[in-house]
């Protein structure tokens, strides 16, 4: 008998699915003590085709149906991990894109005995992700994957796949009752609220059976203004001081402008050393407890500069076209190319400029316990509550 576990299954109107991810999953599960926990927001009766599935099912299977989508999908995975009646719980989609017969490689990676979390991955080597369909839906899955550790870098360092809906996680090691989900990606809630080990599988994301994608614009914002409340802390920094750089670009350019330099050569100067400033107040306020692992400054600095400066050869030819094309003002076409730039520097910052160095982790020696370093926990403790925008 293998370790007991509950399989937590979202569903939404995908009654044709149950059937199949039932057989399937009692299958893998086959030998294991096991019950397979429905939490549906149908409108249609995938709760009743649920029922009539559980009656001659090898594994016990249970439906709880919410009258309210409280939280979204993953809501009602919270739901799930409350009502379970095993602390390791998995969870997974009801549309069959995770592959039941991988439940078996989660366990058996999670018996090992060094992860609190186990996610199957669809960019760690072996994962495949054929099933997100066309490129545009691939080109979103990456941006937001890239933006979310850039967000996360620290605590989603060992993470190639954070919003994956297939996962296995120890209900002992998180505080249910602190988590506040909105919309789809609940591993990420989970991994931002807490320090838990994880590790990763393959996984080969398959087609959609039956029902249809979940995903639209909707969800989009959704996913975008949870992120922002999550990790409210680092990236507000960078704003911060991006805002201070963007009002010296703005003075630079515009007493230049004044002083008789054309605007293409003042733009050029005061972005060369709003460059240099931001890269020291980032040092100081942003990236400080990234550092002692990343880079050496010399290398930092280099990085930092380079980057900025061909993004500013880019900006800067934009902004000029804006002014020729359009008409617009020169100094509020440098402020629209810098709400624009600020995205780019900071995903580039949080994950090549201050990257951890490769054999960090094993190399590294235990830190002093000072009073920055309180204060630094005790910020990012503030950060990680539950709260709203």
């Amino acid at each position: 008998m293998g370790t007991a576990v509950t399989i937590i299954v979202p569903t939404f109107n995908e009654r044709d699915n149950v059937a199949e991810l039932v057989e399937r999953t009692a299958a893998a599960l086959r030998g294991r003590d096991a019950e397979i926990l429905f939490v549906d927001d149908s409108t249609d009766d995938t709760a009743a085709e649920v029922a009539r599935v559980a009656a001659d099912a090898p594994v016990p299977v249970r439906v709880i149906h919410r009258t309210e989508n409280t939280g979204g999908l993953g809501g009602a995975v919270v739901v799930g991990l409350s009502a379970a009646e095993s602390d390791i719980c998995i969870v997974m989609d009801g549309d069959l894109q995770h592959p039941p017969e991988l439940l078996p490689a989660l366990l058996d990676r999670f018996a090992e005995g060094d992860a609190d979390v186990v996610a199957a991955s669809r960019y760690v080597g072996g994962g495949d992700t054929s099933g997100l369909g066309t490129a545009v839906r691939f080109g979103v899955s990456r941006a937001a994957t890239w933006l979310t550790r850039a967000m996360f870098p620290i605590r989603l360092a060992r993470s190639t796949d954070p919003m994956t809906g297939f996962f296995l996680v120890d209900r002992r090691r998180v505080d249910v009752a602190a988590l506040r989900p909105q919309g789809f990606k609940i591993l990420l809630e989970i991994l931002a609220r807490t320090d838990l080990r994880i590790a990763e599988i393959p996984m080969e994301f398959a087609e959609r059976r039956h029902g249809t994608s979940k995903a639209s614009l909707r969800q989009g914002v959704t996913f975008v203004a949870h992120l922002a409340r999550l990790r409210f802390g680092k990236m507000s920094l960078f704003a911060i001081i991006g805002v201070i750089g963007a009002v010296a670009n703005l003075g630079i350019m515009w007493l230049l402008v004044a002083l008789g330099v054309p605007y293409i050569w003042a733009a050029i100067i005061g972005a060369e050393v709003t460059i240099i400033g931001n890269f020291i107040l980032q040092e100081r306020f942003v990236f400080a407890d990234m550092r002692t692992d990343a880079r050496g400054l010399g290398l930092r600095f280099v990085t930092s500069f380079a980057f900025n400066n061909v993004e500013a050869a880019v900006r800067i030819p934009v902004m000029a076209l804006m002014v020729e094309t359009w008409h617009i003002s020169s100094v509020l076409a440098t402020g629209l190319s810098l709400i624009v730039a600020f995205f780019a520097r900071f995903l580039f910052h949080s994950l090549v400029v201050y990257a951890p160095r490769r054999g960090t982790d094993e190399a590294r020696e235990p830190k002093a316990d000072t009073a920055t370093l309180r204060v630094i926990r005790a910020i990012d403790a503030e950060a990680m509550k539950p709260g709203e925008l």
